[in-house]
């Protein structure tokens, strides 16, 4: 029997993506299995008055993240779409205009940025193949314990991107793969699978000079890499922060979910915190769980005012705590504000205006969210118990409608 079928418990063979692979057995050949509906994003123009809470909110609070996106857009080509397939979207000249309107100091108090909002934009209540529901999770900035030099209790590494990682996007190969990447290395002039984080911790990149910071914990380590980026104090009280830099290109495994399925926690107990605890609880299997999600991060050093304004999102813009939304750019384009509409923690109703300054590998369809709650432990016990159905809607300027 073929390894795939012996892998695949006997099948025909295994769709991967959009296509299916045969897989010759003895067996009759079963019929191809029927395509998933490809996820697509579809909006519906609401009034302000169809938000739920809208006028509840603090909207001044935003003014800083969305200030940030603006000045992005000054380096680009006023005619330039701000997404492709999103025409709702708009130019970089229409965004311009609503941001010159934008606001600032004194006059950014919460019913005069409201009024800027439905003077400038309008609304759109977002759904992933006609279902307007979603989910919202969050995350933090990580502080870490470390030091420029290997040595004493500072003994795990942080690289930085290695020579030989090669990074693609596909969007620019193809439309309907706007917002994929892949990694990988060059070997005999093909692009081949890089390694994976078994292999780049014991052997693969020891003795290439790629350490840009040596830290304490290893479980810490591995918290920075999903988080995509953080700050290491180091022994003299000086911090560096660090900003995600590229990946090894393999897939991202969730530990959580192995520690549920093998009854090391309980579901309704599952949080970031309860996976920090286990893994520090239980050294000896911490290392080889870990090992288990192959997707390995690597690092860039943040440097002036960069590193003092906070982490940066994909957007190139420091992050605002409760005000900056990681989403799937492939449906949602970086810059874009929208109106949240879900649930904190604790219960309570979390609707307000955020932007859209980030993306993350976990973070995929139309609706979906991930909630930047800021830096530290106070912003960890908020984003490790953040996991709330919602819905947003996006806010576009009136003049692309137009």
């Amino acid at each position: 029997m073929p390894a795939a079928a012996l892998i695949l418990g006997g099948g025909a063979g295994f769709l991967a993506g959009r296509y299916w692979f045969p897989v010759e057995t003895a067996a009759v050949p079963a019929p191809m299995p029927p395509e998933r509906p490809a996820e697509r994003l579809t909006l519906a123009p609401v009034a302000f008055t169809d938000l739920p809470g809208w006028g509840e909110d603090d909207t001044g609070q935003v003014v800083p993240a969305l200030a940030r996106s603006c000045a992005k857009l000054d380096a680009l080509p006023a005619d330039r779409p701000l997404d492709r397939d999103l025409k709702q979207a708009g130019t970089v000249a229409d965004w311009r205009a609503v941001c010159a309107a934008l606001p600032t100091g004194k006059g950014a108090e919460a019913a005069a940025v409201r009024g800027f909002f439905e003077r400038h934009f309008r609304p759109y209540r977002a759904s992933g193949n006609d279902d307007a529901s979603g989910l919202f999770t969050g995350y933090y900035e990580p502080e870490l314990k470390g030091s420029r030099r290997q040595g004493g209790r500072f003994i795990v590494p942080l690289y930085g991107v290695p020579a030989d990682l090669v990074q693609i996007d596909l969007g620019q190969f193809a439309p309907d793969l706007k917002g994929r990447s892949i990694a990988g290395r060059v070997e005999q002039g093909r692009l081949r699978p890089y390694p994976d984080r078994s292999l780049i911790e014991t052997a693969y990149l020891k003795g290439k000079g790629l350490e840009i910071l040596w830290v304490d914990d290893p479980v810490d380590a591995f918290f920075l890499q999903v988080q995509g980026s953080g700050r290491v104090v180091l022994p003299d009280g000086g911090a560096v922060r660090v900003a995600f830099a590229g990946h090894n290109g393999h897939g991202f495994v969730p530990i959580g979910r192995l520690l549920i399925e093998s009854g090391k926690i309980p579901r309704e107990k599952m949080s970031m915190q309860a996976i920090r605890d286990w893994l520090r609880a239980n050294p000896a299997e911490a290392a080889g769980l870990m090992r288990r999600n192959p997707r390995y991060v690597f690092f860039r050093e943040l440097a002036g005012a960069n590193a003092a304004d906070g982490p940066l999102g994909a957007q190139g813009v420091a992050l605002t705590p409760g005000r900056s939304l990681a989403v799937d750019r492939r449906f949602v384009p970086l810059g874009v504000p929208l109106w949240l509409d879900t649930t904190a923690p604790d219960g309570a109703p979390l609707r307000r205006v955020m932007v859209a300054q980030d993306i993350g590998g976990a973070i995929q369809g139309p609706v979906r969210g991930d909630i930047f709650f800021g830096a530290g432990e106070a912003a960890l016990e908020q984003a490790g118990r953040m996991r709330s159905p919602g819905a947003y809607y996006l806010l576009l300027p009136r003049a692309a409608a137009n």
